[in-house]
Order: C-alpha cells, then sequence, then structure tokens
C-alpha cells in the first residue's frame, strides 16, 4: 500500500526537501506551513504518518502533537527540533511522538524512522481489517442459509454494506427482508450509531408523516409537544423503511428530498434539519408496476433502488430448510423447556415437500408448533401443523421441474427415497440401486444429514 506522510514545518526549503527524499522512499507526501494547515489537512485526508516542527505560527508542533494524539492515536507523529530544544522534544516523546529529529536532518536516519514508524502503522492496520472481516463473517452468520441463492445474496450484502448507497431489498413477505437489513446496518462504517426502523405499512397516512419526521407542538389535534420523527432519531446511522410501497404520495415527496438533499421540516414546523441517514427500504411490492400505475413516484424508485437485494422465496432453496429448521428446534427447545433434539425422516420430508407461501417466517411458526406439540425428543409427521403433515404421503411421487439442474434431482430422489424408506440407510441404497458409501457420500454432499 502507498503511506500519506504529512510534513509540517514554517520553513518553505525543509518541507520541500523532506516532501523529495521521502518521495524517492516510495511515500505520497502532502506539506502543510504550520499547525492549523496540517490540521485542516487531516481532516481531509488520510494520513498515516505526520512529521512536524516544534516551532511554528499559528498552531505550534506541541499542538499538533496534542491533537493528533488525542484524535488520531493510530498515526505517528516525529517531532522536528533544532539543538536547542532537544529537552522539548524529549518531553514530545512522553507526550505520544513515536520519535524525533534533530535539525539539520540526516535523510538517512529520517528514511529508517519512517520506515519503522510506518511499519507499526500498517500492523495497526491489518489488525483493523482482519478484525472488520471477523466481525462481518459473525454478522452475517445470523442469517441462515448455504443455498447457492442465499449466497449470493450475502455477498452483496458484504459488498454494499460499507458504502452510503440506498438498499432496496425486495421480496414475498416472510423471506427475511428485515435480517437483510440487519446485516447491512451490522456490516457498515456506522454499526454503533442508531437503526431506527419503521413499518410503514402498520401506520395510518395520517400517522406516518408525523412519525418520520415529526411535528411541532400544536401541529394538528392531540399535538401537545414536539415529537422528533424518525429520520431524525436515526441520524448519523441507518433508517430501514419496510413495505416502502404503501406510503401515499405526499410523503413519498419529503422522502424523496431527505434523499436529495438530506433536509426536511417536522409538520407543522418552518425550521429546517438536515440529516445524515443512510436510506435502506423494503417491499413485497412490484414498484415498477406502482410507478405504471400512478402510485409510486419513478423518481423515488430510482433513488432508493441504488442496489437492489432480491431475497428469493423458500421453495426456490429448499437446501436451506434442514439448517433453518435446526436453528428453529434449538431455540423453541430451549425457550420452552423441550428435549426436542431434531426431526424424524417423514417430518423432514414434508417439510421439503410443503411449498411454503408463508417462507420463513411459516416454517419459523411451524417448528415452534412442533417442538410445542413433540412428545419425544424428535419432531414426527404428527407433531407438524396439518397444512404441512396432510400432503406428506399423497403418493409415492415426487415432482422435480423440466429444467432443474441434475444435481437439484438427484438430491430429491435421494431424500424422498431416504424419507420413504424412514431413514433407513441401506434399504434407501438398495432402492437406488447404488452402494452405501455412495449414498453416505451422497448424503453429506447434499446437506442430507
Amino acid at each position: 500500500m502507498t503511506f500519506n506522510v504529512l510534513i509540517v514545518d514554517d520553513e518553505k526549503n525543509i518541507r520541500a526537501g523532506l516532501g523529495r527524499a521521502l518521495e524517492l522512499d516510495g511515500y505520497r507526501t502532502l506539506l502543510a506551513a504550520d499547525g492549523q494547515e496540517a490540521l485542516d489537512i487531516m481532516r481531509e485526508e488520510e494520513v498515516d504518518l505526520v512529521i512536524a516542527d516544534l516551532k511554528m505560527p499559528r498552531v505550534s508542533g506541541e499542538e499538533v502533537l496534542r491533537r493528533v494524539v488525542d484524535q488520531y492515536p493510530t498515526v505517528p507523529v516525529i517531532i522536528l527540533t533544532g539543538h536547542g530544544t532537544i529537552e522539548t522534544a524529549v518531553q514530545a516523546m512522553r507526550d505520544g511522538a513515536y520519535d524525533f529529529l534533530t535539525k539539520p536532518v540526516s535523510l538517512d536516519r529520517l528514511s529508517l524512522l519512517a520506515k519503522r514508524a510506518l511499519s507499526t502503522r500498517e500492523l495497526v492496520l491489518q489488525h483493523r481489517q482482519l478484525q472488520h472481516e471477523l466481525d462481518s463473517q459473525r454478522q452475517a452468520s445470523a442469517i441462515i442459509g448455504k443455498s447457492s441463492e442465499m449466497q449470493r445474496v450475502m455477498e452483496v450484502v458484504r459488498q454494499v454494506a460499507p458504502t452510503k448507497a440506498s438498499v432496496l431489498i425486495t421480496g414475498e413477505s416472510g423471506v427475511g427482508k428485515e435480517l437483510i437489513a440487519d446485516a447491512i446496518h451490522r456490516l457498515s462504517d456506522r454499526p454503533d450509531k442508531p437503526h431506527v426502523k419503521v413499518h410503514c405499512a402498520a401506520l395510518s397516512e395520517a400517522l406516518l408523516e408525523s412519525e418520520l419526521f415529526g411535528h411541532e407542538k400544536g401541529a394538528f389535534t392531540g399535538a401537545i409537544g414536539r415529537k422528533r420523527g424518525r429520520f431524525e432519531l436515526a441520524n448519523s446511522g441507518t433508517i430501514f423503511l419496510d413495505e416502502i410501497g404503501e406510503i401515499n404520495q405526499s410523503v413519498q415527496i419529503k422522502i424523496l428530498r431527505v434523499l436529495q438533499e438530506k433536509q426536511f421540516e417536522r409538520v407543522g414546523g418552518e425550521e429546517t434539519l438536515t440529516v445524515d441517514v443512510r436510506i435502506v427500504s423494503a417491499t413485497n411490492r412490484d414498484l415498477r408496476a406502482e410507478i405504471e400505475a400512478g402510485t409510486f413516484r419513478e423518481d423515488l424508485f430510482y433513488r432508493l433502488n441504488v442496489v437492489n437485494i432480491h431475497v428469493p422465496p423458500l421453495r426456490e432453496r429448499k437446501e436451506d430448510i434442514p439448517l433453518l429448521t435446526a436453528s428453529f428446534i434449538k431455540e423453541f427447545a430451549r425457550e420452552n423447556g423441550k428435549p426436542v433434539e431434531g426431526i424424524d425422516a417423514r417430518a423432514r420430508a414434508a417439510l421439503h415437500k410443503y411449498h411454503w407461501p408463508g417462507n420463513i417466517r411459516e416454517l419459523r411458526n411451524s417448528i415452534e408448533s412442533a417442538v410445542v406439540m413433540a412428545k419425544n425428543t424428535f419432531i414426527t409427521l404428527e407433531d407438524l401443523p396439518p397444512s404441512i403433515s396432510r400432503g406428506a404421503d399423497e403418493g409415492d411421487t415426487i415432482k422435480i421441474s423440466v429444467g432443474s439442474r441434475l444435481e437439484d434431482a438427484e438430491r430429491e430422489v435421494i431424500r424422498s427415497t431416504l424419507a420413504a424408506c424412514n431413514g433407513n440407510k441401506t434399504r434407501t441404497a438398495e432402492v437406488l440401486g447404488i452402494g452405501r458409501k455412495t449414498l453416505h457420500r451422497k448424503i453429506s454432499e447434499y446437506g442430507l444429514e
């Protein structure tokens, strides 16, 4: 990586000469004539090393050191000093300076000190990056799914999360759009900032505007005092607007203004408020069709849809059902004090056969019910809700769509045969006409344990 070195000295020839020497070592140099200019540069640029003279007009080197140690603690500072102020330089090291150089500066000594200081800085940056990657993996693991469809979703989440781009999450009800929004916030550069959620469909048109933007005392009947809106509460963080397709056009205009200008007024107020808010929204509607129908603004759609993340329905990623089921069983067994450890083959096959119109939300509710109703340590077909269990034994056929991948068809055949044989692997291998070792390998490969 290329490091940025800030050289601060009120003598033009000295700072220019040091700059040229460090550029020969492969560094990018930034030059400042005094401490104030240096601090201004650090607010605008990423600086990896500061080399500052002690005695300067306006803001001294001592003050630059104090500010850097306080505001940029991982950035090393090398102090330049004349022979008569070495004691001051030693004090500067006690105050947090990395080292000091006496004038006239030895360029060899400068090169060595800069290399050492930047090696320390590089270790800090590498540790920070590693920690961020580890945190990303931990946070992303909250979303369960090993299917190729969900892996693609999470790849987009990890790529877009650190940016400031608006994200529109689409998908049917119950697929986990809110979990995706949570992951985007946690993996962003503002995870410790507010994360405010608004379920737009749950609020009437009259209340929604007040909830989003706040209101002043007396703005309408019942407004007995000033109220801060959700955008104001989310300042410096993220706001999640669920079911964005439900909002009316007057509110759409105000949201568009926030996206374009980062400004709005409270209901009944004249003061213009400015906010820095990252907007993540979600909908189960076809917003392009809503635009055609004239109920959703096209300009707002394009502002919200800078990055689109489509979450596939559960019926299109059924290989995630075993992982989700295991997680829900563990959660509800602990919550209800039940010794349920898993699910038997017939019940597992029924879960896979069912088409899941309510997606993950329906699966979660079904497993909660099954755990509560379970009489043994394993959930059986009889423990599942009737809507799922009644179609489990309807014939001995399976449906494989034309155009399915060969591995998907094979997975379905093995899963269904294994269920029909009540989990007996020897019998399953005989029915399929393959060896037990091959069957075990396929079961492991397809996640059918």
